[in-house]
Parts: structure tokens; C-alpha cells; sequence
């Protein structure tokens, strides 16, 4: 077990599977002690098992609840304050698509509030803990879907006119808009703020949909980059000691590249801030 990560403390959401199971499994092989947060116990015991297993690395726990909901979020970062005094990376990786409209418990229309209001709020929960460090990092797992993507602030949640690859699109986007925004906000602080797009990787991802997106998604398996490959970025930004002072970047295969020209709107970025503060009651 290598020590890059020896005395640090990360947690990662969405972790029981894909890249980020793969990313919480080598941060722990780095010797972080790792907290994984998904929405199944049983996943979640048997992803810190195997990890434990294969890492030999035994500071491995998880804290089971729903993030597509305010009340989730807050029980899962209430737990992880109550046993954790520190916080030195926040991996935000949950995500998913919906092919067709759903709500989430609180109303929110399901992509908006699992692939963003998500990260917003752990987010912003977290942030005493993470200021209270030397050094912190927020990374944000966005997507390359974020290209060409809007925000429909006329109709932000979709209820006419829904589609799901668009929507999915304008959430990605949000990561970026929120990454950008929170570095300009933490200036000044030890924590730093940056996003990633993984790559089209070989994971369960939108198969959730079944029927013919499950389907395609097979058919596309061939095509699709090895969840090793597509973790490897998030491991870079959580882990690596050459950006410790890097912020407000999006990084494709571990590299700074520019995003989308619609992603460096400061003004489309503080209206989303505010409206997200809005839709959490904050």
C-alpha cells in the first residue's frame, strides 16, 4: 500500500460501483482513509469489504443514503461529521440519466437534484471542515455532455419539453458552472475547486433506464474506455501534489483543457448559485 494519502481523510460519493468505487479503492490503496456514500447498505458493505481486501487498507467505511434529496444529503454528511473531525478531499461522483421525467422526494426534478443540487449541498455542508484544513480539495465529476448544453433558466427543472440527454447535458454543465463559482467564492482559502469529464467509460451508467438505453449502452460497451481509465482523472485531482494550488480548472485524462464557452458565464453561474440556495431553502 503506497502512503501518497497516509494521514488524509476523502469522501467520495456514488462509490459502490464504477469509477467511483475504482477511485475510492486506489485513494484507500494510497492509504487515505476513505468514507464511500451510496444509496444501498448492502453495495456499500460489500464495496468497503472488497476494498479492504484488495488494498489491505482497514480505514474504510461507508454512510448509506439517498443524495438525490435534501434530507439524504444532510443525514450522510451529519453522519460523517459525527465519527470525522477532518476533511481533506470531497470526491462528488453520484450521478445519473433519466430518460424520462421523475421527481425526487423533494420535488426537484430528478437529474438537476442528484447530479447537482447533490453536489451543491454536500458541498456547501462541508465546507467549515474543509477550510479548516491547510490544504482541501472539492472535485466534481462532470462530463463531456456538458458541450453545447444551456441552462434553461426559463424552465429549469424541465417540465415541458423534456428530454433526457438534454437535461443530462444542462446537469453537467451546472458542475461546471458551480466548480467555476465555488473557486472564485473560496479565493483566498486552502481549498481548491475543479471538475473533470472521465470519458465515455464501460460502467452500469444510464442502464438504470433500461429497455433500449440499457441496450444500446451494451452495444456501445466495445467502444468504451476501461473504468480505470476513466477513474484515473478523478484520482489525479484528489490525489496529486502538483496541483495543490490549482483551482477552477477542468481536467480531461489528467490534463487542464478549456471547457465550454457557456461553462465561463459568471453571471449564468451566480444566477445558478442563487437559485440552487433557493430550491434548498437556504
Amino acid at each position: 500500500m503506497s502512503q501518497t494519502m497516509q494521514g488524509k481523510t476523502v469522501l467520495v460519493t456514488g462509490a459502490t460501483n464504477g469509477i467511483g468505487f475504482y477511485a475510492a479503492r486506489e485513494l484507500a490503496r494510497m492509504g487515505a482513509q476513505t468514507i464511500i456514500v451510496s444509496r444501498s447498505s448492502e453495495k456499500c458493505a460489500a464495496s468497503v469489504a472488497q476494498i479492504m481486501k484488495e488494498t489491505g487498507n482497514q480505514q474504510v467505511e461507508y454512510i448509506a443514503a439517498d443524495l438525490s434529496n435534501k434530507a439524504g444529503v444532510k443525514s450522510a454528511v451529519d453522519a460523517f461529521k459525527k465519527n470525522h473531525s477532518r476533511l481533506d478531499v470531497l470526491l462528488n461522483n453520484a450521478g445519473a440519466m433519466f430518460m424520462s421525467r421523475q421527481e425526487s422526494a423533494d420535488g426537484i426534478e430528478m437529474t438537476m437534484a442528484l447530479n447537482h443540487l447533490n453536489y451543491f449541498y454536500t458541498t456547501y455542508l462541508l465546507l467549515d471542515m474543509l477550510k479548516a484544513n491547510e490544504k482541501a480539495r472539492v472535485v466534481n465529476v462532470s462530463s463531456g455532455a456538458h458541450v453545447g448544453a444551456k441552462i434553461n433558466f426559463d424552465d429549469i427543472q424541465y417540465k415541458k419539453g423534456y428530454s433526457g440527454f438534454g437535461v443530462y447535458g444542462q446537469s453537467k454543465l451546472m458542475n461546471l458552472l458551480f466548480t467555476y463559482e465555488l473557486a472564485r467564492k473560496l479565493g483566498g482559502t486552502p481549498v481548491t475547486s475543479n471538475a473533470l469529464h472521465p470519458g465515455f467509460v464501460n460502467t452500469g451508467f444510464a442502464k438504470n433506464n433500461g429497455g433500449f438505453i440499457k441496450f444500446a449502452m451494451g452495444l456501445l460497451s466495445p467502444m468504451q474506455r476501461k473504468v480505470s481509465d476513466g477513474a484515473a482523472t478523478s484520482i489525479f485531482l484528489a490525489s496529486s501534489p502538483e496541483i495543490d494550488t490549482v483551482s477552477g480548472k477542468y481536467y480531461v485524462d489528467c490534463k487542464a483543457v478549456e471547457s465550454d464557452p457557456a461553462s465561463y458565464d459568471k453571471a449564468a453561474a451566480a444566477r445558478l448559485w442563487q437559485l440552487s440556495l433557493d430550491l434548498l431553502g437556504l
